[in-house]
């Protein structure tokens, strides 16, 4: 196994090339140098070729395992917000370091309990886990508002929509993270009790709010 240093670079690298559509990527744009010990390390194990000494690029296995720390990155700041209620710079901090603890297996575990989370609570992609392309019927700590049963409640995790005026539809009637949801009827409309407001909305935008499920009463 590589040392976390290394899985970070693989990290940037993976984003600067698959997300920001980045052609190539210099030793210089990942703040290393040549003959790092993590360059060194990431050569060795056949995840990178640097052949002319100033470009980095992946090879195939790299490339996979780049998408695996990005993904557990993510569902590590996911787990931190939606379920520890850890937010802002510290849950960026305690994801960096918990992105290493979630090997293959595990971090299917915590999709699933999430219910397959899209994106990151930056609003970035997560990428799929092989854990989403199939149904399964687990406990779930996040679902989408058209899963709940009516009666179910629980407080608003994130939403996933990148339509603007499905978006600003939402936040006008109070739908924004954090916010206390109860799920009242789910036919012929989705109603649901948001504050001292009820509100109704179409299975289309039911199923891009995710709400973290409670045990309690809020």
């Amino acid at each position: 196994m590589i040392s976390n240093n290394s899985e970070e670079i693989l990290e940037s690298l993976w984003i600067r090339l698959e997300e920001k559509k980045m052609t190539s990527v210099s030793l210089e744009n990942l703040n290393i140098q040549k003959g790092d010990p993590c360059l060194v390390e990431l050569v060795e194990y056949g995840y990178v070729t640097n052949k002319d000494g100033s470009k980095i690029e992946f090879t195939e296995d790299g490339r996979k395992y780049g998408r695996d720390v990005v993904r557990r990155h993510r569902l590590a700041e996911r787990l931190l917000a939606d379920v520890l209620d850890v937010n802002g710079d510290l849950a960026n901090e305690k994801a960096c370091e918990f992105e290493h603890l979630l090997h293959k297996g595990i971090d299917d575990r915590i999709c699933t309990l999430l219910g397959h989370p899209r994106l990151c609570p930056h609003g970035h992609a997560i990428p799929k886990g092989k854990c989403c392309e199939k149904e399964q019927v687990e406990l779930k700590i996040v679902a989408p508002l058209s899963e709940l049963s009516p009666g179910q409640y629980g407080k608003i995790a994130y939403i996933h929509t990148r339509d603007d005026s499905k978006l600003q539809k939402m936040m006008a009637i109070g739908v924004i993270p954090g916010m206390k949801i109860r799920l009242l009827q789910s036919f012929p409309s989705f109603l649901f009790e948001l504050g001292n407001s009820q509100f109704a909305v179409d299975e289309s935008i039911a199923k891009e709010i995710f709400v973290r499920l409670m045990n309690e009463e809020i």
